[in-house]
């Protein structure tokens, strides 16, 4: 198996919009798509900022690649990501004033898989 984690800082303003983003577009493309999603959580932070990640789980890494770029190619997905930050203000004004950081990480399993 193969996880992974999406994790953003989003300032608090920006959070319900930033929400229904992904349970409206971001999510049902990725399901669509091959994506298992064990979960999303948020925590509020005491500078007016949240951070909020998710863990994806996919059979192998190379099945993520794959599945990332049926994504990319969705041509209605990439239209619907488009209009939702030209709603925004644009691309570069929502990751200057919204969402703080992003990260895309690998995470590796420290449980002794024999136990």
């Amino acid at each position: 198996m193969f996880y992974r984690r999406k994790f953003y800082t989003v300032k608090k303003e920006f959070v319900e919009i930033f929400n229904e983003h992904f349970n409206n577009t971001n999510l049902p493309n990725q399901l669509k798509h091959g994506s298992r999603l064990i979960g999303r959580w948020m925590k509020e932070n005491e500078d007016d900022t949240a951070e909020i990640f998710a863990i994806w789980e996919y059979d192998s890494y190379e099945d993520y690649v794959e599945i990332e770029s049926k994504i990319r190619s969705d041509q209605a997905h990439v239209e619907r990501v488009r209009d939702w930050y030209a709603k925004n203000g644009g691309r570069d004004y929502v990751l200057k004033e919204y969402i703080l950081e992003m990260k895309n990480e690998a995470l590796i399993s420290t449980v002794d898989e024999r136990m």
